[in-house]
């Protein structure tokens, strides 16, 4: 009787054990299943943060190479469509380095309410921030760059247009210049002749009195004007010639043509004109 009441408390000892041993492998795995969703929630967390933050390297590698772009345009020379190509790739810099900033913000909000405390990725953020102030001065840099290019070019265009100017006053003072020159020369060079009869002279009042040119009233339009330098034959078509002005003797000739009619011949007409630049012949009919 006492081993079979010692039998039935063992067994019931046993189902009681078995029982606690049950429980317990239902508690270690709802704690399993606990760690794991906390480390997926996690893992999600940690994805999302990355995410943003190769959004960002990203972003920064973009405004890099607009950067470049920009510095080897403003030393190009291709005109508007060059500019346009500046102004394009500046806007592009400028609407990323926003959303840059934009992402860096929500990176940092991710990490505050993110179950995730790493020192290193807190760091790695504060590096991000870091150079997002950097590139925003490179760009204010690069802004103050272009706008000096700029006022340099307008002072260069102001520069060349001013020279164009120059130049065309030059030219213009040049000219005239040249024409008041030859002008000068002409006038140095100038002789006024005129032969006639003696009633034809008087009649113009060149010859009164038995003076030649004594009065300023005579007609000037009566005489011809000529070159002394190219013009040193005149036909005076008469048998008959007398010069009435003066001119020194040796510096001309008369001599006869064909017909037997004289023809005046200046052999040195600097000293021929020496006297008077006005020449006056009398002939006969």
């Amino acid at each position: 009787m006492k081993k079979l009441v010692l039998l039935s408390l063992c067994v019931a000892a046993l189902f009681a054990s078995c029982d606690n041993f049950g429980g317990g492998k239902s508690q270690l795995k709802a704690e399993n299943d606990s760690l794991l969703l906390a480390l997926s929630e996690r893992n999600a967390e940690l994805d999302q943060i990355m995410g943003t933050f190769n959004d960002i390297q990203e972003g920064f590698r973009q405004i890099n190479e607009a950067q470049s772009r920009v510095d080897l345009q403003s030393h190009s020379s291709e005109g508007a469509s060059q500019s346009q190509k500046i102004k394009d790739d500046l806007h592009f810099i400028t609407q990323t380095m926003a959303d840059n900033k934009a992402q860096i913000e929500k990176l940092q909000k991710q990490l505050k309410n993110s179950s995730y405390n790493s020192a290193q990725l807190k760091k790695a953020i504060a590096g991000l921030q870091a150079e997002l102030e950097q590139k925003g001065q490179q760009i204010i840099a690069l802004q103050e760059e272009l706008a000096a290019k700029n006022i340099r070019l307008a002072e260069l265009d102001d520069a060349v247009a001013g020279l164009s100017t120059d130049v065309q006053n030059l030219s213009a003072e040049n000219e005239a210049k040249a024409k008041a020159m030859a002008a000068q020369d002409k006038a140095l060079n100038t002789a006024w002749v005129v032969f006639g009869t003696r009633s034809e002279l008087k009649e113009q009042k060149i010859l009164q009195n038995g003076d030649v040119l004594k009065n300023n009233d005579f007609n000037k339009d009566y005489f011809t004007q000529i070159d002394i330098r190219t013009d040193k034959e005149i036909k005076l078509f008469s048998k008959s010639a007398k010069l009435l002005t003066t001119h020194p003797k040796g510096s001309y000739i008369l001599a006869k043509d064909a017909k037997g009619q004289y023809i005046l011949k200046i052999t040195n007409p600097n000293e021929f004109w020496s006297v008077s630049r006005y020449l006056v012949i009398l002939v006969k009919p």
